[in-house]
């Protein structure tokens, strides 16, 4: 009698759970586009701004709010619950019953709902629910403590060899979306970061609070791939980035409004004016099983979360991703294969080989389902080491430490070269990696040589004895001018985006130093003229 009690009462907090159902309910428009084209400082910061001008982006309807009134007559709604919301995807995902939330299509500005469960949507063929076959979405493998340090996982990529040469993520930007941030404000592996004011800020998306140094450690360990710093122990692969800390992954459930969440996030972070994200998360079964994705969704056009990744690459961030830990079932037809968002294009999937530079058994595979080679690139995602919670220098496994470490020593070669734009750095980095004129969806295009992609991006961009030097650029205080040999007398000015002229000096010699400590962050318009020589630019202060 007790277990046929305990049965029945399984059965019914199971149908009284799945009854709520998710959704998304997309809006038709945005009416109140043109304030926000006119004022845009008011829903981008000035550094997203500067982003976007650096690469030729245009503001476009995806970064206007959605209309505030439409947000409050759903949530004014009877039965639904707003969850997120994304100007991207001009939509909130809201939970209710199936009949609370088909009611909302009565609503004249409402376009489209899209409910988590396929089978509910009206259109489009009936998908295949397959057996859920839990998997863990942060891809995080035991923790063994072990003593060593992390060189060979920077020196696999060759990244040493731009930190020689000051190139360590300085001036770069990187959001970070995980589980859960804690014991970065208070262990020794991250007081270089607090010391340096180089942890940003960030925000807990599963709890709607701003204490992100707490929840699930599985943040504290990737950031420690990038920002981490004991000698002799760990050190990351960005060591002078700055960072934002944002928790998007509830580890206490698998549902979607994870996705959602991690838009919302994207969305936060480019208007920061955020450079790279890494999200070490992949999404692929659920609790629900009739929400889970199934393979043929991998085609980075129809998961929420993908879709998001894409609109955020056309925002000019670089996006990386962990190609996921599902290679080890056998069967080609399930997970085995790459998990949202790693199946979007313009994200850099990243999977994980071993210190021999062998791919790993539980590495995940692609092609995505529109045939695209996925993983994009590969990188040490076994024994890495890595801090946990209370400082201890540990070893891991999983594709969600190769992720941090790649995203890391594109932080430190974007640095090098700040004009460029996310898909010129993105292609360098395909075209020194080891497999690039044979790619297989295994090992995607390989490992990639930063220390060739310096060498390449500079013969690009190389400077002639003909002329001028002006570094570093990003800056912080202080920018050198170095003349073209033939010239020893010139004119620097620098003026704002809208033209107004900030700084003027006379150049005496083949060189000068100029402050520009006065000045406040942003990018700027400057003139060089010298006896025989002009040329104009940008220079982006910090």
């Amino acid at each position: 009698m007790k277990k046929l009690l305990l049965l029945s009462l399984v059965f019914f907090v199971s149908i009284s759970v799945f009854s709520q159902e998710d959704a998304w309910v997309y809006f038709k428009d945005k009416p109140n586009a043109q304030l926000y084209y006119d004022s845009p400082l008011l829903m981008l910061t000035q550094r997203a701004l500067d982003r976007r001008t650096n690469q030729n982006i245009v503001l476009d309807l995806k970064d206007i709010p959605i209309d505030p009134l439409y947000i409050s007559h759903i949530k004014n709604s009877n039965g639904i619950t707003v969850l997120a919301k994304s100007k991207w995807l001009n939509s909130v995902h809201v939970r209710g019953t199936q009949a609370d939330i088909n009611s909302l299509a009565l609503l004249t500005f409402v376009d489209r709902i899209d409910f988590a469960d396929k089978t509910l949507n009206q259109t489009g063929k009936k998908p295949i629910v397959k057996k859920l076959t839990k998997v863990n979405k942060i891809q995080k493998t035991k923790v063994d403590y072990a003593y060593g340090t992390s060189a060979n996982q920077i020196q696999m990529l060759n990244g040493q060899v731009l930190h020689q040469q000051n190139y360590t993520g300085s001036g770069k930007i990187i959001a970070i979306m995980d589980a859960g941030f804690p014991g970065v404000n208070s262990t020794q592996p991250f007081q270089r970061l607090i010391n340096n004011n180089q942890i940003l800020g960030g925000y807990n998306y599963v709890l709607r609070d701003s204490n992100f140094y707490t929840g699930d450690s599985h943040g504290t360990s990737v950031l420690s791939l990038m920002g981490g710093y004991k000698e002799n122990s760990l050190i990351g692969t960005a060591p002078d980035s700055s960072y934002y800390l944002f928790i998007t992954e509830d580890d206490t459930s698998e549902n979607p409004i994870e996705e959602s969440l991690w838009v919302e996030a994207a969305e936060k972070a480019d208007s920061l004016g955020v450079d790279i994200i890494n999200t070490s998360l992949g999404y692929f079964d659920y609790d629900n099983p009739a929400y889970s994705h199934t393979y043929s969704e991998m085609d980075g056009a129809t998961a929420y979360m993908s879709r998001g990744a894409v609109i955020a690459f056309s925002r000019g961030m670089i996006v990386v991703a962990a190609a996921g830990n599902s290679n080890n079932d056998g069967d080609p037809n399930t997970d085995s294969h790459i998990a949202v968002p790693a199946d979007a294009a313009g994200v850099i999937a990243v999977g994980a080989v071993n210190s021999t530079e062998m791919l790993t058994s539980f590495s995940s595979i692609g092609p995505s389902y529109d045939n695209r080679i996925k993983p994009d690139v590969v990188a040490q995602g076994q024994s890495d080491y890595v801090s946990d919670e209370f400082g201890n220098i540990v070893t891991g496994n999983g594709t969600s430490f190769s992720s941090p470490i790649m995203a890391g020593m594109i932080a430190c070669l974007w640095q090098a070269f700040p004009s460029k734009t996310n898909a010129e750095i993105k292609q360098l980095i395909l075209e020194v990696s080891d497999r690039f004129a044979n790619p297989n969806n295994l090992y995607g295009y390989g490992i990639p040589d930063f220390s060739l992609a310096l060498s390449n991006g500079l013969s690009v961009d190389q400077v002639s004895k003909n002329d001028a030097l002006i570094y570093p650029n990003p800056t912080n205080d202080l920018v050198s001018i170095v003349l073209p040999t033939n010239g020893s007398k010139g004119t620097f000015v620098m003026y704002t985006i809208l033209g107004q002229k900030v700084l003027e000096k006379n150049i005496s010699g083949q060189s000068v130093v100029i402050s520009l400590k006065t000045l406040n962050k942003g990018m700027y318009l400057y003139k060089l003229e010298s006896d025989i020589y002009a040329t104009t630019g940008k220079i982006i202060k910090n």
